[in-house]
Formats: structure tokens, C-alpha cells, sequence
């Protein structure tokens, strides 16, 4: 396969889910990033797009994870069952692991590593806003595009919706995505990039180590909502006519 230079880094992990193991190993931001082109993801990374698109010629042609599997074009209700029973279930294991693992070392650490009162404030915000996160995406958003999905496949009309078009709370978890995100780039950026120091113990290398793998679960899992899962939703609002607004008093676009 031969990757066009100016085909955004989305579209290529879209069409070519085993790419997502190439953009990982070179720092290659594929999900809120995503939308810039595979040329301009390597000039400001400064790197070799000649390399870089070897290594994704190379990954295609491998055989596939099952982790990396081609979702953009299976019922969006099973996208949405992948992503709360691998993705969330994932963060709601690893959330209170990882406060705990924090806490405990900067107690033992600090006095030599003081970066881990931050990394603990990061760590607990994190978990804060994934907890919030997943809570309205599950109760709300999620149920209405399977329910539109549905209704729509069996030729009804477009369900109610509380919050009008379903752009408006995608937006709004985009953009709350891109706060985990930046979030992490700061984890990311006062650990040296996960490095645990010399003098570390196993539960700071632990910590360290799991924070990492928060990462990259969180890359695929956004992967999954923005490049795929919503895209799909807006566009089969729009051809089954748009949103039709709720009947319900009291209900407005601040419930989600």
C-alpha cells in the first residue's frame, strides 16, 4: 500500500486500522489530531515522511490485531458495545489503580521527585473528567444514535432527541476529549515521557508504566468516537431528515 502524504493521519487510521501501531511508535496524534495531513503530522514532529510511510506500508501488509479491527463499517450500535465493554470498562478498572498507585508514591517519593504532587493533581483530574465523561455519553449520547440507528434501519422516523442535532453533544465530547488529551500530553510531559528515574521502585515504575497504557487505550478509544463512530452519526441523522426535537418541557441543549 502506498500512503499519500496528504491524506489526513484520521482517513489513514480509518481505512487502515494496523496503521494506528506506526502513528503509537512515532508519537503520530491519530484521534483529536487527527484531521491534519500525514505531511504536516511530520514536519512538525520532524520527521522522515519517506520513513514514516515505509512503516505503514510495512504494517499493512502484517497480519492484524484484533484490538486494531476494522470497525467503520459494522452497525454503529456494535461499535458502541466495543467501546463501554472494552474502553470504558478499561478506564473504570484503571481509574482508582492508578489514584491509589499515585497517592502512595509521591507519599514515599516527593521529598526527591516533587513533580509527583502534580502527577497525583493530573492523575485524580483525569479519572474525575473520564468518570463524568463516560457517564453521559452511556446515559445519553450512546442510547440515542442505537436507538436512531434502529429506528432508522427499520424505516421510522427519526426518535426524539432532548438535546436537538446529535453534533451538539458530539461536540461537546470532542471537546472534552481533547481535554483528556492535553491533560495526558502533561503527564506525559513532566515524566519525561513515562521515564521513571533511576532510583525508582517498583510501585513508581508500576505507576509510571500504567499511566502509559492509559494512553494508549485512551488513543484507541477516542479513535474509535471521533473518526468513526460520530462522523457515522451525524451523517445518518442528516439522511433520515434531521433531528426531531423532544416533546418534553424543560428539557434543553445543557443535558448533555
Amino acid at each position: 500500500m502506498s500512503v499519500a502524504t496528504q491524506k489526513t493521519i484520521r482517513d489513514i487510521a480509518v481505512e487502515n486500522p494496523a496503521t494506528i501501531r506506526v502513528f503509537e511508535r512515532f508519537g503520530i496524534d491519530y484521534c483529536c489530531g487527527g484531521r491534519k495531513s500525514l505531511e504536516t503530522a511530520c514536519q512538525e514532529l520532524q520527521l522522515d515522511p519517506e520513513q514514516v510511510r515505509e512503516k505503514l506500508a510495512e504494517a499493512t501488509r502484517l497480519p492484524g490485531e484484533t484490538d486494531l479491527n476494522d470497525w467503520s463499517g459494522a452497525a454503529m450500535a456494535k461499535v458502541i458495545q466495543h467501546i463501554v465493554r472494552r474502553h470504558h470498562a478499561f478506564v473504570r478498572g484503571e481509574s482508582p489503580r492508578l489514584r491509589e498507585l499515585a497517592a502512595k508514591v509521591r507519599s514515599r517519593h516527593e521529598a526527591k521527585h516533587p513533580e509527583l504532587r502534580e502527577v497525583q493533581t493530573l492523575v485524580d483530574l483525569l479519572a474525575d473528567d473520564m468518570s463524568a465523561h463516560m457517564m453521559k455519553e452511556e446515559q445519553i449520547l450512546f442510547p440515542f444514535i442505537a436507538r436512531m440507528e434502529h429506528e432508522l434501519s427499520a424505516g421510522q422516523p427519526m426518535p426524539p432527541s432532548i438535546f436537538g442535532t446529535v453534533a451538539n453533544p458530539v461536540r461537546m465530547m470532542i471537546g472534552e476529549h481533547e481535554s483528556a488529551g492535553a491533560i495526558l500530553a502533561e503527564l506525559r510531559k513532566i515524566t519525561d515521557g513515562f521515564q521513571p528515574p533511576e532510583d525508582a521502585c517498583p510501585s513508581f515504575r508500576g505507576l509510571y508504566a500504567g499511566i502509559a497504557d492509559f494512553e494508549k487505550d485512551l488513543h484507541l478509544h477516542v479513535h474509535l468516537e471521533n473518526n468513526i463512530l460520530f462522523p457515522r452519526a451525524m451523517a445518518m441523522e442528516e439522511a433520515g431528515g434531521g433531528a426531531r426535537p423532544a416533546t418534553m418541557p424543560g428539557l434543553a441543549c445543557g443535558a448533555v
